[in-house]
């Protein structure tokens, strides 16, 4: 049953492909849709609090007849790489022997990872002279978007009151603002299967401000409002599906 599943789902994928004929020769104009993982590492402000972190996400556009293209894309961003220590950000919680206690005085284990997002869209160009063929090649984009991130914080099983609900905002350090990005890599088309792809390397910067009026562990010092500079940098990669409009029948009449 399960292979029967997968034959109608890869049948349903590369249906529309079968209407393409000319990719070698000709630019076909065609939406975009796909997944993407990319893996990114921390610079300016933003490396004060992070390392190195995952990003998945969406991406959907349009790639026009002279190879043009325009999208969006959305980006879930996770790791577990914090650079401020937790005995430094719960400094406030911790007992004389170094631990952190729950509500029943049992030692509670504190978890701490990155976690944010961002949206952008974006505009760029194939050049498909480096190609295979007309509908591939390298490939360029700019992006312009919203960014968030923040720290996440799990006491697992323990409840720790300090660290619960709405006293988290103390810790957690949101961060959110306007970005922008660049990438630069290559998009292969196949001439006759799904096999659609592309790879390359990008950097985005955002600037951005801290959204918390408070930070707990550092009670009386003032919150910097000062515009951030937050950089993120590594590479990507992303499957696309091509969605070919179907050719039309030709007839013939004696």
């Amino acid at each position: 049953m399960m292979k029967q599943y997968l034959i109608i789902f890869f049948a349903c994928i590369s249906l529309p492909l079968v209407a393409q004929r000319n990719m070698m020769d000709s630019i076909i104009p065609t939406p975009l849709l796909g997944v993407q993982y990319g893996g990114t590492w921390s610079g300016g402000d933003l490396k004060e609090r992070f390392g190195y972190f995952n990003h998945v996400g969406i991406a959907g556009g349009y790639k026009f007849n002279r190879n043009w293209y325009l999208g969006i894309e959305g980006n879930f961003l996770f790791g577990k790489q914090i650079n401020i220590s937790r005995y430094e950000l719960f400094k406030e919680l911790v007992d004389d022997y170094g631990m952190i206690t729950d509500q029943n005085g049992d030692d509670a284990t504190i978890l701490t990872f990155s976690r944010g997002f961002h949206v952008n869209l974006e505009g760029g160009k194939v050049i498909n002279k480096l190609g295979h063929n007309k509908n591939s090649g390298l490939f360029l984009k700019l992006g312009a978007g919203f960014l968030n991130h923040r720290i996440r914080i799990e006491s697992n099983d323990h409840v720790v009151p300090l660290l619960e609900k709405e006293y988290r905002k103390g810790y957690d350090r949101l961060t959110t603002g306007f970005n922008i990005s660049q990438f630069i890599g290559y998009l292969f088309m196949a001439d006759n299967n799904f096999l659609n792809f592309y790879a390359g390397f990008y950097i985005q910067e955002g600037f951005t401000k801290n959204r918390r009026t408070v930070f707990f562990d550092q009670p009386d010092t003032p919150v910097p409002t000062d515009l951030r500079l937050d950089i993120m940098y590594g590479f990507k990669a992303g499957w696309l599906i091509p969605v070919y409009k179907r050719a039309p029948k030709t007839f013939y009449f004696d």
